[in-house]
């Protein structure tokens, strides 16, 4: 039987998955926080709201500011939202060696955003969610152990 792995607050055991982690990353020549502000900001085509939530003081502040539909989402997001959340978690996982070593020490566990908040990106609490951020977590652990054993 596969081990599952589940994760949420940045508390818990695992909880460097979580977007929320205080891990910066550098893309697009700039430094973002977290990969939660980076992917709350592509969101948007306004360089000014961009900045505004690349520069929130939290995470939860970023997702907020995100989240906030009096500012308008760029036209193609559920197209892109999935390839957004790749970019900055595959970033974030390069860009800082320990995770890369904590995700490849889960070997072939299966790994889930465990939460009722989400059905999309995590399991919906019940397991009945897409568990996308798990899914890209295990993709990349794919990729990272791919590239170790070259």
């Amino acid at each position: 039987m596969t081990p599952v792995i589940r994760f949420y607050s940045i508390q818990d055991a695992y909880g460097e998955f979580s977007n929320f982690a205080p891990y910066p990353i550098l893309l697009d020549k700039k430094r973002w926080p977290t990969s939660e502000h980076y992917f709350q900001a592509q969101k948007f085509l306004d360089a000014n709201v961009q900045e505004r939530i690349r520069s929130a003081s939290t995470p939860l502040l970023a997702a907020r500011l995100g989240r906030d539909r009096k500012q308008r989402l760029r036209a193609d997001w559920e197209s892109v939202k999935v390839s957004v959340m790749r970019r900055a978690v595959e970033a974030k996982f390069r860009q800082h060696d320990d995770l890369a070593v904590l995700l490849l020490s889960t070997a072939d566990a299966r790994i889930v955003e465990h939460t009722d908040a989400d059905a999309f990106w995590g399991d919906a609490g019940d397991g009945s969610g897409r568990n996308m951020l798990g899914r890209i977590l295990m993709d990349i652990r794919t990729i990272l152990q791919t590239e170790r054993r070259k």
